[in-house]
């Protein structure tokens, strides 16, 4: 990451400019850094100026504690003052949740974009699932448990127990564990992990709630709810697509979309 910036908070914010055009800041999901975006950052650049950046307890940008989710939406405000204060924003998976809940509470972002947060109130046993998760991993950070910390998410994610063990011996795992602790930022991100109703109805810029045709229909529908409860918000499917998106067939339309 070329760039830094701080946050209200004094938190170091690493992040990067690519491309030109109206301005998009990208904003990953669990597990990831701001590195996971850049293939996508790469495919819009010659309609958009993408942003990716580190969330707060990653890659290059620092970790002030405690955290709170408001801390992570005065991440964006800083972002967006950085990067001359026009920007849309997009988020993918629990970081669309994150872009929702900075729209909800008046940042000033000209549009916003999701694909696929995973707002569990279509899932059978969602809601039991999430609280479990929240419990299990709770007490494996506090007990500096964050191989199975990691382990715990990609249970969650539906990925079966011998990829999981495949994952754990491989040399991608010492990564993973790097960033386990922000497993509980995005925990806290998507709250009780159901859709939050009230927030979303507050939203007053236009939305864009995308879907992949082949993820599971539990995914499609919460989209959709997504895009019925937002007041300015479109939805649309991408054919053939699961929640891994290919930035080849997203990035066109999240450019189409930021183009306004």
């Amino acid at each position: 990451m070329d760039n830094k910036t701080s946050s209200r908070d004094g938190t170091d914010l690493a992040y990067q400019v690519t491309g030109r055009g109206p301005t998009v800041i990208l904003v990953s999901g669990a597990m990831s850094t701001g590195g996971t975006l850049a293939p996508l950052a790469e495919r819009i650049a010659d309609r958009c100026t993408a942003v990716v950046y580190d969330r707060r307890g990653r890659g290059a940008s620092g970790d002030t504690k405690p955290y709170e989710v408001e801390r992570e939406v005065e991440d964006l405000a800083a972002l967006l003052d950085a990067v001359g204060g026009d920007a849309a924003l997009f988020g993918v998976s629990s970081g669309g949740a994150l872009v929702l809940e900075a729209v909800a509470s008046g940042l000033p972002a000209g549009r916003a974009a999701v694909y696929e947060v995973p707002y569990a109130d279509f899932l059978p046993g969602g809601a039991e699932r999430e609280a479990r998760y929240k419990a299990q991993l709770t007490k494996a950070l506090a007990e500096g448990r964050r191989g199975d910390a990691v382990e715990l998410f990609l249970r969650l994610t539906g990925l079966a127990e011998e990829m999981i063990q495949r994952a754990r011996q491989s040399p991608m795992w010492a990564g993973m564990e790097a960033v386990a602790p922000s497993l509980a930022h995005d925990d806290a991100v998507m709250g009780d992990g159901l859709l939050p109703r009230e927030r979303l109805a507050a939203i007053s810029v236009p939305v864009l709630a995308l879907a992949g045709g082949a993820s599971p229909e539990w995914m499609r529908e919460a989209v959709r709810e997504i895009a019925g409860t937002v007041p300015d918000c479109a939805y649309r499917e991408l054919e053939g697509q699961t929640h891994m998106v290919e930035p080849e067939v997203l990035g066109p339309v999240l450019a189409e979309f930021v183009a306004g």
